[in-house]
């Protein structure tokens, strides 16, 4: 009944039997070897063009380093009220742009939209060198509150911050869940919609510590490769970021592991559906599930070794306020999510229900 996170689990098979094949012979190291070569043109094919990439061990420093080469530290970083960068990297990405700071901009809604980069534009002051120079815009997909974005949202988003003289960086924690849950290519969610810098994680699903940043604005990169230095980022065993990606991505597998949770998750929120103490909060769209329930009934799940997170009452949809003894929560799923884990959970929860005389 793990339902914490999708980086709680372990690497794929897959990815395991790709690393010991890896770890036999020598190579030359800061991956300088024909693994991360590979990997960059098994990448190159996935999102059909010509790009830079560059293997990290983690994705805050996927995401810092990023977008250290995308601003000025007298600019301004915009992104969603509740994004991974802003609530959850402890100032990394300031710290690694030399003070650039993260602005959230959304107003509580659920994704980023258009009305929320023009209201933003319509109040800001342009005083220079007194006000701060806006220098890029972060997308997280799919995001913080389990949402996917769509090529088209993603084209409009994209073409307004250009337009302003923005770069686009994206946030691809959980890449691989929103490409297979919206059925489009890697292409369609990236340069093809307008995103520069494309940090792609596959730590949360099936990698064991493997993450990549990719530049389809290749211009953008040139300081990359000193930035990951300077910063105590190359990994002098690179060979073992390129094989867990060469495994990851090898006859689609990356897609199959997020296809496999998003099912899952589907499955769970059919479930949960039934239970009067539940209530979605969120729509679920790719592998994760936000709920309120009764505090007792958290304790109660958490006591009987259940796993997953209480998320803060801020993240709620406008217009939701939590009950005095309710809490809001975060159910994840993943490629080891089995019918099993989800029916164990449910049945806790009628047990709570029928103790309690709940029901529908």
């Amino acid at each position: 009944m793990q339902f914490g996170s999708d980086n709680q689990t372990g690497a794929s098979s897959q990815v395991l039997e790709m690393l010991t094949v890896a770890n036999s012979g020598f190579t030359h190291g800061y991956g300088d070897d024909h693994w991360c070569a590979q990997a960059t043109e098994d990448l190159k094919k996935v999102f059909s063009c010509d790009l830079e990439v560059y293997f990290v061990a983690t994705g805050t420093a996927a995401n810092s380093l990023a977008l250290s080469c995308l601003v000025q530290p007298w600019e301004t970083m915009l992104c969603h009220h509740q994004a991974h960068i802003l609530q959850d990297e402890s100032t990394a990405p300031e710290f690694f742009s030399g003070g650039a700071r993260l602005i959230p901009i959304s107003q509580k809604a659920g994704k980023l939209m258009l009305a929320h980069l023009a209201r933003y534009f319509h109040s800001l002051a342009d005083e220079p060198p007194h006000t701060p120079r806006v220098g890029a815009l972060s997308i997280t997909q799919a995001n913080e509150a389990g949402l996917v974005y769509t090529p088209r949202e993603l084209t409009d988003l994209c073409s307004f911050a250009h337009k302003h003289k923005m770069h686009v960086h994206m946030d691809g924690a959980r890449f691989a869940n929103a490409v297979a849950a919206l059925g489009c290519s890697p292409a369609d969610l990236t340069w093809k919609a307008g995103v520069d810098v494309l940090s792609l994680g596959a730590t949360k699903c099936g990698g064991m510590v493997a993450e990549a940043v990719l530049f389809f604005n290749r211009k953008l990169a040139e300081s990359f490769i000193h930035r990951r230095k300077r910063s105590g980022h190359l990994v002098s065993k690179g060979r073992f970021f390129g094989a867990q990606f060469v495994g990851w991505l090898k006859d689609n597998h990356w897609l199959e592991l997020a296809g496999h949770a998003n099912k899952q998750a589907h499955h769970l929120e059919k479930k949960l559906a039934s239970f009067s103490s539940i209530s979605l909060k969120w729509p679920r769209e790719a592998n994760e599930i936000f709920v309120t329930m009764p505090r007792q009934l958290a304790d109660f799940l958490h006591n009987s070794g259940a796993e997953f997170y209480q998320w803060p009452a801020n993240a709620l949809p406008p217009g939701i306020e939590l009950e005095e003894d309710e809490v809001f929560t975060r159910l994840v799923s993943s490629f080891v999510t089995t019918d099993e884990h989800i029916d164990h959970f449910c049945r806790l929860i009628h047990k709570y229900e029928s103790t309690n005389n709940l029901g529908r």
